[in-house]
């Protein structure tokens, strides 16, 4: 049970900035462990953009000051770290170089024409689509389902770097976080949001791994868990859209 809470509590101070105790020591095998809590951390994700949104709503705020607040709450929340990984990814993976130097841009700390103009699209998009979110549903099932079907390729595609700590969250306790996320599978639109997810996360990881010589890294994980929330938000959209 205490692995268990430590897993959890890992994922939690890994995956969000609750102001939780530091778990100390991260000692074999606990990265792999936490990764099945995943889900959980989404679930604090879309607690806190769920708040806002609602305390906007409330106050009659105007729509894009509404999205814009909720996406300041979700870039606050995640301190950022998928967003930072989404943004090296895109250096690295458009860059017309050969896979060894697309490593080495990834291990770059500075940002280029690639990472500025993805993070500027990626940041419109999730603004623009909570824009015209109607209800907190989509802002709780796109985080929860971006970090379950995360494992997919997590545990389907190796490392790009054998001592990275992606590598060392591989082969993590996918049944945990199918569990943790599937009470969402009975809301209105969650299989939806769940499967179009897991397809683009899968899409994306095929791309990246192509680019990187065969592997993906910790900020392809990043790049895939920012996406799937805009594909889980828009497929969310849609289905509820169609007659």
């Amino acid at each position: 049970m205490l692995s268990l809470l430590r897993a959890a509590h890992l994922a939690l101070t890994f995956l969000t900035t609750l102001p939780l105790p530091h778990v100390g020591e991260v000692r074999e095998g606990e990265f792999s462990k936490a990764s099945g809590f995943y889900p959980l951390a989404g679930y604090v994700v879309g607690g806190v953009l769920a708040l806002v949104w609602w305390i906007c709503s409330s106050l009659n705020l105007p729509a894009g000051v509404s999205a814009a607040l909720t996406l300041s709450a979700w870039l606050w929340i995640t301190g950022m770290l998928h967003f930072d990984g989404l943004v090296d990814s895109a250096d690295a993976i458009f860059a017309m170089k050969s896979p060894a130097r697309r490593l080495e841009i990834l291990s770059d700390v500075h940002i280029g024409a690639f990472g500025l103009a993805t993070g500027i699209i990626v940041l419109l998009l999730k603004w623009s689509l909570l824009e015209s979110v109607s209800s907190v549903i989509p802002l709780i099932l796109a985080p929860v389902m971006a970090r379950v079907v995360l494992l997919a390729p997590m545990n389907f595609f190796r490392a790009a770097r054998a001592e990275s700590l992606g590598a060392r969250s591989r082969e993590g306790w996918w049944p945990v976080a199918v569990l943790l996320s599937s009470p969402l599978l009975l809301v209105s639109g969650g299989g939806v949001v769940a499967l179009a997810a897991l397809v683009w996360s899968m899409l994306v990881a095929k791309f990246c791994a192509n680019r990187l010589g065969g592997g993906i890294s910790g900020d392809v994980y990043g790049a895939i868990v920012e996406t799937a929330e805009i594909v889980g938000l828009l497929a969310w959209t849609v289905w509820m859209a169609a007659p």
